[in-house]
């Protein structure tokens, strides 16, 4: 990853990043944040569930955004807010992707709005999202 200059970024400007959820990734996240919800770490549980099977957290997926926004920032960028709104479930064995795209920028501040959608594997919206980031000067 490289430094960026802010002037450099245009609106518009798209990154993307893919990842399969494994059922590592869940389990580390849950350990990570204590949520050892049933619904996320235990199967039998789940499968009598709403959704029949386990789910892996939704900040686990809203996280691998941050991904995107370094991406888009370089190093050194800084996340100051963000905003997100889960879709669908995302289950263990799914693969996502994380695109982000700029929205707008405010040079005065050196900071950028950034959209970011997640789609799984079969193109379906898990999760819609805003985050405000900062470059460093």
């Amino acid at each position: 990853m490289i430094r960026k200059k802010f002037e450099d970024i245009q609106i518009r400007e798209k990154v993307s990043f893919g990842k399969t959820i494994t059922e590592a990734d869940v389990f580390a996240f849950a350990g990570i944040t204590a949520d050892f919800n049933p619904i996320h770490v235990n199967a039998e549980f789940a499968q009598k569930s709403f959704f029949g099977k386990r789910v892996a957290h939704g900040m686990l997926t809203a996280s691998l955004i941050n991904q995107t926004l370094t991406n888009i920032g370089g190093l050194g960028t800084i996340h100051l807010t963000q905003t997100v709104k889960f879709l669908a479930p995302v289950f263990i064995g799914d693969t996502v992707t994380v695109v982000s795209e700029v929205a707008g920028k405010d040079p005065a501040k050196n900071r950028m709005t950034v959209k970011s959608s997640v789609t799984n594997q079969e193109g379906k919206a898990v999760l819609e999202g805003e985050a405000l980031i900062m470059m460093p000067k």
